[in-house]
């Protein structure tokens, strides 16, 4: 486990320095977004840490909290694809995050692989929410990119006849497909290259490593599953103009 304290505090700000660095060098983008990003975490951790205990022990409190993760998601992803404060878009991001994880929640709630239990929902709900929201980002931002890139490609195949919506989606789908890739890198390599939160996170919870190992699985692939449904959602709204980006 690791120990609160000093060292800690130093390592986090070592960190968060030579990312920054590295970033601003190194021309990446917004390096100031680094450090923003790392207090933005120490603080948002902290008072969960703060409040979890609360939040587990009732189920009313775990549903509210996991339906505030997927706004939070929403919100996120919708400023990362689309860069706007229309509200609009973000309850339209909301939907691809939605549909991917909570159905993949409540399955497994349902199929009694995960108690219910405010301390099982929260991390697992908070696993898939964060893989929906990562892969709604990529896919979004690919698909965008490519009608923005390809928009004569787009054009010729209106001339040809093809709706706007399938005129869109021969040239943005593939590229968003791509948003699925780090999912199945992570599945494909487990074990060989990493051991992922959840594995390490039964283990030290006392945990046999065969429960870890069947733990980590049915995570990563209901990650698959979640992925997968969050990327054709939003690849289905960028085709259809539900998604764009601000002026």
């Amino acid at each position: 486990m690791i120990e609160v304290g000093p060292r800690l505090a130093v390592a986090l700000v070592v960190l968060t320095l030579v990312a920054a660095l590295v970033a601003g060098l190194g021309r990446l983008g917004p390096w100031r977004s680094i450090p923003v990003a790392a207090v933005r975490a120490t603080l948002q951790l902290g008072a969960v840490s703060l409040l979890i205990a609360a939040i587990v022990a009732s189920l009313w409190f775990t549903a509210l909290f996991v339906v505030a993760m997927v706004g939070t998601a929403a919100w996120t992803s919708g400023q990362r694809i689309t860069g706007s404060g229309d509200r609009r878009q973000k309850l339209w991001v909301a939907a691809p995050i939605a549909a991917g994880s909570l159905p993949v929640v409540l399955g497994l709630i349902a199929g009694g692989l995960v108690p219910v239990k405010g301390i099982a929902i929260v991390p697992i709900a908070g696993i898939l929410i964060g893989g929906a929201m990562t892969a709604t980002s990529l896919a979004g931002r690919r698909a965008l990119d490519e009608l923005e890139t390809r928009r004569g490609e787009v054009e010729a195949a209106l001339s040809l006849g093809f709706l706007d919506r399938d005129a869109a989606l021969e040239i943005c789908r593939p590229s968003a497909g791509q948003a699925l890739v780090p999912a199945l890198d992570q599945t494909r390599t487990v074990g060989l290259v990493t051991l992922p939160g959840a594995f390490v996170g039964v283990l030290l919870g006392g945990g046999s490593a065969v429960e870890a190992g069947a733990t980590q699985l049915l995570v990563l692939v209901g990650l698959l599953a979640v992925e997968s449904i969050a990327i054709v959602v939003v690849t289905e709204l960028v085709a259809r103009s539900r998604l764009a980006r601000s002026a």
